[in-house]
This record gives C-alpha cells, sequence and structure tokens, in this order.
C-alpha cells in the first residue's frame, strides 16, 4: 500500500489531524480499468490538497478505508472499478463508521455501474462533485453481513462476470461480458433455488422455488432497463429469470430490455429481504458488486438510508420504472 499526501510545501505537511480529517482521502486502484488513470488523479487531488492512497494487492482497499475511518477521517473516496468500491464501503462498514464518513465514488473501472447510477460521468466531473456535490443517503444491501451498494447477483450473469478475462474487458470494455455470456449459456447448469422473500412495506410473504437461470437483486442498478433503480425506498429490485430453451433468451432479454414487461420466463417483484437456499450441488456463485463469493444459503436484507453519498445532478431520488 502507498500513502501519498498530495498536498505541497512543508506547511500543508504540518496540517493538524482535526484538517486532515475534514479533507477528502481518495484510496486508489491504479491498475483497475486500463490502468491509465493514476496520474490525472493524482494531479486532481493534488490541485485540492486531497490525499491518496494507492492500493498494491488484494484487500488493501477495505484495510486502507478501515484505517482512514479508524482514524476519523471524514470524507473517503473509492477511485477504481465497481469491486474498489465495494471494499472500500467494506472498510468503512468493518470500522463502523458509515454514520460518520460521506462516500465518494470516481470511476476508474471497466463498467463503472454505480458511478454512473449516481450520476458520476467521468474523473474530472468526480472531483468537481467532491468540492460541492449534493450528498444523498441511500441504502446498502447487506449479504450475510457483507455490505453491497450496487448488486447482488447469482446464475449465469454472476459466471459471466466472474469469468470475463481482463484482456477482454480491456479490447471491448462492458460488450466482453455479453460475449461471454452468449457463449456459457449453452452449457451452463440452472440454480435449484428456494427464494422465500419478504416483499415489505405492508406486502405479502411469499416463497418461490424451481431452476433459475440467472438471480439478479439490485440495489442501485435496475437490470431490466440497465438504469439506476429507486435506491432510497428501503426495497431491492428483484428479477428472477427461470431457466429456458436457448433459442427463447434473446426474445424474453429484448423483451425485458425495451420494455421493462414481465415475461413468461422472468419475475420481477420488489423485496426487503431474500433468504436463498441451493437445493442441489455445491454452494452457489454470488457477484456482490463484482466481488465473488460462494454460500449454500444466504440471507439479503436492505439497510434504509446507511450511506450518504455525493451524487451528480442526473441522479434521480425518485427514478421513473421502466
Amino acid at each position: 500500500m502507498t500513502d501519498q499526501n498530495t498536498t505541497r510545501g512543508d506547511s500543508d505537511r504540518s496540517k493538524t489531524d482535526d484538517e486532515n480529517h475534514d479533507r477528502w482521502h481518495v484510496i486508489l486502484n491504479p491498475v483497475s480499468g486500463t490502468g491509465d488513470h493514476g496520474a490525472e488523479v493524482h494531479s486532481l487531488a493534488s490541485e485540492r490538497g486531497y490525499i491518496v492512497k494507492e492500493t498494491e494487492s488484494e484487500g488493501d482497499a477495505a484495510a486502507l478505508a478501515k484505517e482512514a475511518a479508524e482514524d476519523g477521517v471524514q470524507r473517503i473516496a473509492a477511485c477504481g472499478g465497481d469491486g474498489t468500491i465495494h471494499q472500500v464501503l467494506v472498510g468503512i462498514d468493518r470500522a463502523d463508521a458509515l454514520d460518520e464518513v460521506t462516500f465518494g465514488v470516481i470511476p476508474g473501472g471497466t463498467g463503472n455501474n454505480f458511478a454512473g447510477n449516481v450520476g458520476v460521468r467521468s474523473i474530472e466531473h468526480a472531483f468537481e462533485l467532491l468540492d460541492g456535490g449534493e450528498r444523498r443517503r441511500i441504502d446498502l444491501g447487506e449479504a450475510d453481513g457483507e455490505p453491497f451498494v450496487n448488486s447482488c447477483i447469482a446464475g449465469l450473469t454472476s459466471k459471466t462476470s466472474s469469468d470475463t478475462s481482463s484482456e477482454l474487458k480491456e479490447r471491448v470494455g462492458t460488450l466482453a461480458y455479453v460475449i461471454n455470456g452468449i457463449q456459457k449459456a449453452a452449457t451452463f447448469e440452472p440454480l435449484h433455488v428456494a427464494i422465500d422473500i419478504e416483499e415489505g412495506q405492508g406486502g405479502n410473504s411469499t416463497t418461490w422455488e424451481g431452476d433459475a437461470l440467472c438471480l439478479l437483486v439490485g440495489n442501485a442498478r435496475r437490470f431490466t432497463t440497465g438504469s439506476q433503480a429507486h435506491v432510497e425506498d428501503g426495497l431491492f429490485e428483484v428479477t428472477i429469470v427461470e431457466e429456458m430453451p436457448t433459442t427463447e433468451m434473446l426474445t424474453e432479454a429484448a423483451a425485458q430490455r425495451l420494455f421493462g414487461q414481465e415475461t413468461e420466463h422472468v419475475t420481477q417483484l420488489a423485496a426487503e429481504r431474500l433468504d436463498i437456499t441451493h437445493k442441489q450441488g455445491d454452494g452457489v456463485e454470488f457477484s456482490l458488486d463484482g466481488e465473488m463469493r460462494t454460500h449454500e444459503q444466504l440471507t439479503l436484507d436492505v439497510r434504509p438510508g446507511d450511506l450518504e453519498v455525493v451524487v451528480g445532478p442526473e441522479y434521480d431520488p425518485v427514478p421513473i420504472e421502466g
């Protein structure tokens, strides 16, 4: 891990701890995405007197965030992809400091899905927002005690995410996931799952059981349209895609993508809690914001308003469905 204070001069280095705690601390993954964003981040941080700490190995982002939060830092930004964002949030959560910390997002990954969902368009735009952008309290998801901010997915989509090579992602960007998904669909073994669902807000408690190609649980992400979900309502947006012939996949996917409608093999619902049990075989591989975890059973809960995050002007507190 590299700790670099990006301010200049002896007087800056002698700032008090209290002043340091009020400055933005940027946790930078220098090799995420195309790996060419480090110099720009350091330059923009230096202009503002922000502190930059670079990760060097797996686990550094969470450790650096935890250390900063425990030291009383009140403004922590993650620069990288969705996995880096996830790890920084995990570190803040481990320090039990989410109530005290304002979180910022600087897009430096391949897809930058969460950054887009909160209206952050670029690295330069992110720094402008850190300077004076709007703050909103948004929901977090929790998977057996581990927080996530964007999504939890299992099945074909999760397998596609974990198996897509860094080389392919670098060459074609987010299209890499689509290419890999098409290649794997024909041979993918479906999930045999039972899902106990608490819909919340006076809704019913129900159970879905069957064979699923994928389970998509969105906190900030809406899978039917690929857009921002309602992330201040205390509910997950859940999509269950049942096993179906490969020839029907594109038809159903097109209907979902274009119209956001429920189709024969696709179930959509809102829930505040899910209990997922895999009924056959080994554990299921879940992707929490791109970070892979394996569980035979998993409980997902919403933590309403648990995170204060800097958002851009395109962020919509109450997005229109569809």
